[in-house]
């Protein structure tokens, strides 16, 4: 008696790493976007890189490596190509006319993560706006080398994939339609925001780069029990949950982690869930010190990863009293010296919370 296999097949994919940088590291970036792959359920199956220096306007990649790929992929067939990089629509069909197999880009890569991870209507919606700002001038390629439209595979799934066969002027007038939405659910926000202005009820949001520990924070500051996950990007929704310190009690707002290169569609979407940040008294910069290369143990990322995080909020406008909350401690072989408004915690082990909490409501008393 035969016995056949349910379990469903993981997509093969092969990665193409694109530095275009001076002084980047090619170690993180190939990380980066290995952890990205993961966090979609896509198994790996190789990975190319290659420095730009003269930038091929066809293809991106030299033409030397488009053909080294392709010979690869005659002996490794993959189910989707990722080219860490924005593409434009004529580079992922030349792409995808050279491999013989689809091909999505950094940004299509997150978009998916993001649709598999929306949960709630409005993150739903800002992850279906993103769609479709994205996929707008890409109407051409979105059949991909199969010549179909998405089946519900990586970079084809999602609340947007039941709209991508909609031509240009529909797309649009969805485009419209989301925006208002989300318009809408702003100024609810808004209206909530100035009610807990009127009762001087101080906001705190947690920002960082994802999968630091943001939500296990919240966990562990308000003793809730938010969905958390060791992936990238395993949590979208605005969460917020009272605080109660000393008797006073504040607003903590766990926000969506922030990725180097975020794409300008996500930011443009997910506005009302950055506007948390910007509209906070005190900033909570969670920062995963531990986290270290898959192929260079030496190399630290969360200095890069601080500055991304900084660079976002800076360019939102978000406050200047900000607390470093250095998390996963107890996974340090060794600690370096701190500066002002720097701790070191653990949310598995608790170690700093209290002091944490210490640390908070004196940035919110010198208010």
């Amino acid at each position: 008696m035969k016995t056949y296999s349910t379990e469903k097949q993981r997509e093969k994919a092969l990665l193409v790493v694109v530095l275009t940088k001076k002084g980047e590291s090619k170690n993180r970036k190939i990380d980066e976007i290995t952890r990205l792959a993961a966090s979609t359920d896509l198994e790996v199956e190789g990975v190319f890189s290659q420095t730009i220096k003269e930038f091929n306007r066809a293809t991106v990649i030299g033409s030397g490596k488009v053909e080294e790929i392709k010979e690869y992929l005659q002996q490794h067939p993959v189910d989707v190509v990722i080219v860490d990089y924005k593409l434009v629509s004529s580079q992922i069909k030349n792409l995808s006319d050279a491999f013989g197999t689809r091909v999505i880009d950094r940004v299509g890569l997150i978009l998916d993560i993001f649709a598999k991870g929306a949960k709630t209507n409005e993150a739903k919606l800002q992850v279906r706006l993103a769609q479709n700002l994205y996929n707008l001038p890409r109407l051409a390629q979105i059949k991909g080398s199969s010549g179909r439209y998405g089946s519900g595979s990586v970079g084809m799934r999602g609340p947007g994939e039941t709209k991508l066969e909609l031509d240009r002027r529909l797309l649009e007038k969805e485009i419209d339609s989301l925006k208002k939405q989300i318009a809408k659910i702003k100024e609810q926000r808004n209206v909530n925001r100035r009610e807990r202005e009127k009762n001087a009820i101080k906001r705190v949001a947690i920002v960082g780069y994802t999968n630091a520990g943001k939500s296990s924070l919240l966990n562990v500051l308000t003793r809730e029990d938010i969905y958390v996950k060791d992936k990238y990007f395993a949590t979208l929704d605005t969460t917020s949950r009272k605080l109660y310190l000393d008797g006073e009690t504040v607003m903590l707002t766990d926000t969506v982690g922030f990725i180097s290169d975020l794409p300008h569609e996500l930011v443009e979407a997910f506005a009302s869930t950055l506007e948390e940040a910007k509209q906070a008294d005190l900033i909570l910069h969670v920062v995963d010190p531990s986290a270290t290369s898959l192929t260079d143990d030496k190399e630290k990322y969360y200095i890069e990863s601080m500055k991304v995080t900084n660079s976002v909020l800076d360019s939102i406008g978000a406050t200047k009293n900000r607390i470093v909350a250095f998390n996963k401690c107890d996974l340090l072989p060794a600690r370096e010296k701190l500066g002002a408004n720097e701790i070191y915690i653990s949310t598995k082990t608790k170690e700093g919370i209290d002091d944490l909490k210490r640390i908070i409501k004196q940035n919110l008393d010198n208010l």
